[in-house]
């Protein structure tokens, strides 16, 4: 009886040892899986259906390769007004809102100072690069961190970050507060150029790349459509009314002869889809130079593709010269993808795209095919503002301006003449409601006594800054175009045509498709944080798209 109790005893002790050496020998991770490389790449004005309307026109290497071997999130709005450039480059990479993180338009009524303020103006920094004032540019503004900021941060600063676009805002707040390097271009010198906030001097690598001119190398070829004129059966006719012209064309018709500003005029390749092509040839070298996406730990680069926003505003989404831009895009895109296959590795680098806002039609083109749109301008409205209040309260030149769809008071002369502040909103709303091309007008410091749909009232609330935005948000009926020009069109409100923006993702861990369901801007950093093991940025407020990777 004892040798089988001691016996059963010695078997429950070894299956002990055989249980916890099973244990300790489970192989986990010694490291988190990350991408050698997480590529953000934003196409300045790019609306969603552009996926699509060109799509047979694609070559199987740029766009159809991202819809075919990405995950497309169909349904992406932007949340908040207005949809302009610097909010959506903010909002991408903050997860954020204006709300929340200070940028509330491409520029703004600063009250504190008396005057406009623009997104990334610094005085106290030097321009590197160049003898022009454009560097004189940081993330200063910017009231929350971003992803990049957060990817330095889990790095212990070891991961690199560059950041690269034609306009400043397009490229400094994408990187952050904390990138490597920000580079932009200088209309002036022709140069990419950069700030003191970075460096005190450009890379040998950034100053061999300037030496070569490339703008006068693009100039040189002119503009003439990538394929037979008679192939853009996706656009209107080549000569119309309401496209803009370039200095000294006597038509907005191709060809666009660009030979004229070799050494002149170096701020015009923002307007050429070549822009675009120079963007990116530098971020290739970027790529190359910075060692980028070399090693395990995560670098970043940040493009925005500005020429697309160039043309779009001086042509309109239904010209030839804009769907010419995306099919030369297309084919810059191929080649990215085949360089980062290459250098870093196919199922290495992360890829997403998207845009910082859409684009109206023109409304000239509507209504010739029959749509309700109009131009207006708020300049009137001013004028006629400005002459009921002194009419009714004795007020004169109570208001600053009308900017960013907001009326602007200005408080101290209202403070001055004891009158009743909400009775004066009353009665300039109640005018602002008659207005031609205008829907509504509302008090943004009341949106919670406001009759408004809940989207439309969440994006205003999401758009508004009590210390920096104005009084009362007017919203154009839909169609409309605050314009004092009769050509070009713009951006800048809620509904879809400016809201609804593309985003795709490829490459490392995403697994190919797509879903309709409704997503936001600020669910983009969300999920790169979450992909990459990161904490979120501070001003966070989207949610991880799940479905990217299940």
């Amino acid at each position: 009886m004892k040798r089988r109790t001691l016996f059963s005893l010695l078997l429950i002790l070894i299956s002990f040892q055989l249980f916890a050496q099973n244990k300790s020998n489970t192989n986990y991770p010694t490291t988190i899986d990350r991408p050698k490389l997480v590529v953000g790449f934003v196409v300045d004005q790019m609306r969603w259906d552009y996926l699509y309307r060109f799509y047979n026109r694609y070559s199987d290497g740029g766009f159809k390769r991202l819809i075919n071997q990405g995950f497309s999130v169909e349904n992406t709005f932007i949340p908040y007004l207005p949809t302009q450039t610097a909010c959506g480059h903010s909002s991408i990479y903050t997860g954020s809102v204006p709300a929340l993180n200070g940028i509330i338009a491409n520029s703004w009524y600063d009250p504190t100072i008396g005057r406009d303020m623009y997104c990334t103006e610094d005085k106290s920094q030097k321009t590197v690069g160049s003898t022009s004032n454009a560097g004189q540019m940081s993330p200063k503004n910017l009231q929350v961190t971003t992803i990049t900021d957060e990817l330095r941060l889990a790095t212990n600063f070891q991961g690199k970050v560059v950041s690269i676009s034609l306009k400043d805002r397009g490229s400094i707040l994408p990187g952050g507060h904390a990138a490597n390097a920000a580079y932009w271009h200088d209309g002036l010198s022709g140069n990419w150029i950069t700030s003191t906030h970075y460096m005190q001097n450009l890379p040998s690598w950034v100053n061999d790349y300037n030496a070569q001119k490339v703008s006068d190398k693009f100039f040189s070829q002119d503009w003439n459509t990538l394929y037979p004129i008679a192939t853009y059966t996706n656009s209107d006719s080549d000569n119309v009314a309401y496209e803009g012209r370039f200095k000294a064309e006597t038509s907005s018709s191709f060809p666009h002869l660009t030979k004229q500003y070799i050494g002149k005029n170096y701020e015009m390749i923002k307007s050429l889809p070549y822009g675009n092509t120079m963007t990116i040839d530098f971020a290739k070298q970027a790529v190359q130079k910075e060692n980028l996406g070399v090693d395990a730990i995560t670098d970043f680069l940040a493009i925005s593709c500005s020429a697309t926003d160039y043309v779009g505003h001086q042509f309109g989404p239904n010209s030839i010269e804009l769907e010419d831009t995306y099919l030369r895009l297309d084919k810059d895109l191929e080649g990215l993808f085949n360089y980062l296959d290459k250098t870093v590795g196919k199922g290495n680098y992360l890829f997403f795209i998207s845009a910082d806002h859409g684009v109206a039609h023109a409304p000239e083109f509507l209504t010739k095919n029959n749509i309700p749109a109009e131009r207006y301008t708020t300049r009137a409205m001013v004028k006629g503002l400005d002459s009921l209040l002194q009419q009714k309260f004795q007020l004169k030149k109570s208001i600053i301006n009308i900017m960013n769809d907001q009326v602007i008071f200005d408080h101290a002369v209202i403070d001055n003449s004891k009158s009743d502040f909400t009775s004066v909103k009353e009665i300039a709303i109640n005018y602002l409601k008659k207005q031609r091309g205008v829907s509504n007008a509302v008090d943004l410091n009341n949106l919670q006594n406001t009759t408004l749909p809940t989207e439309v009232k969440n994006r205003l609330a999401n758009g508004y800054n009590p210390k920096l935005s104005g009084d009362i948000q007017i919203i154009a009926t839909s169609g409309w175009y605050n314009s004092g020009s009769s050509t070009g069109i713009g951006h800048g409100g809620w509904y879809n045509y400016d809201a609804h923006i593309p985003l795709v993702f490829m490459g490392w861990k995403v697994k190919p498709g797509k879903t309709n369901q409704t997503h936001y801007m600020t669910d983009i950093s969300a999920t790169l944080a979450a992909m990459l093991h990161i904490q979120m940025p501070s001003g966070c407020i989207g949610t991880p798209i799940t479905e990217i990777t299940q």
